[in-house]
């Protein structure tokens, strides 16, 4: 299966300085699926490699010619996509705005009927849990579930150096065996998911509205 590891900062300016602490992070996360997890197809997205435009226009709202070329290529692998590991910190008690808007670029249709997990870390002691909360509704209402098992990492630059690899005093079998109670989740539904989808089309069962929201409304 293809999972999408989506890295939600792009924010420098806390420390540890210069590296942004979500590649800490995130790196770590890459290593353990693709070390405990070889048979499946691991990729990431850095919203940082999506710079916003000035005025917000998602890639529903384009022509389907008329779209950017980085934004066709995201909602490709989206589609593709059989599940999501989606990485944030926390900025006031919610998720990154990087990775709000970069996921409010493409419709829902793209994620739904996968799985997703959530990562969170902060530089204090909470480990970004306030957010991972608030993304339970935010990514539940983009249609990829997440699973309930979640990844809290606080004093990311304590456990993590710069490429991912755990700091001395730090046990990694233990990092990514805690890791793997999440993953370990996500496969699970992923798989569910996949081979059921290849059953019953649910885009057809359920009617996704093709031209206004209120093709969902009650009569």
């Amino acid at each position: 299966m293809k999972f999408l590891v989506f890295l939600g900062t792009v924010r420098d300016s806390a420390p540890p300085k210069p590296a942004r602490l979500g590649v800490r992070v995130t790196e770590a996360v890459l290593e353990c699926l693709n070390s405990q997890y070889a048979d499946h197809e691991i990729e990431l997205v850095d919203a940082l490699d999506y710079p916003t435009e000035p005025v917000f226009k998602p890639h529903f709202a384009y022509p389907r010619s008329k779209a950017p070329s980085a934004l066709n290529q995201l909602a490709e692998k989206i589609e593709s996509a059989d599940g999501f590991v989606m990485v944030s910190p926390e900025y006031n008690h919610s998720m990154s705005p990087a990775l709000a808007n970069l996921l409010n670029h493409f419709g829902s249709s793209l994620f739904s009927y996968k799985p997703s997990a959530i990562v969170t870390y902060s530089a204090g002691q909470w480990g970004g849990m306030r957010a991972a909360v608030a993304m339970r509704t935010f990514l539940s209402e983009l249609g990829c579930l997440p699973v309930s098992a979640m990844i809290h990492v606080p004093k990311a630059q304590e456990i993590f150096t710069g490429d991912g690899s755990v700091q001395a005093q730090e046990d990694q079998d233990s990092w990514f065996e805690y890791f793997g109670r999440t993953f370990n989740q996500l496969i699970w539904w992923a798989q569910a998911a996949k081979e059921y989808r290849a059953q019953v089309d649910p885009h057809n069962l359920v009617r996704d509205f093709k031209t206004d929201p209120s093709e969902r409304n009650a009569p």
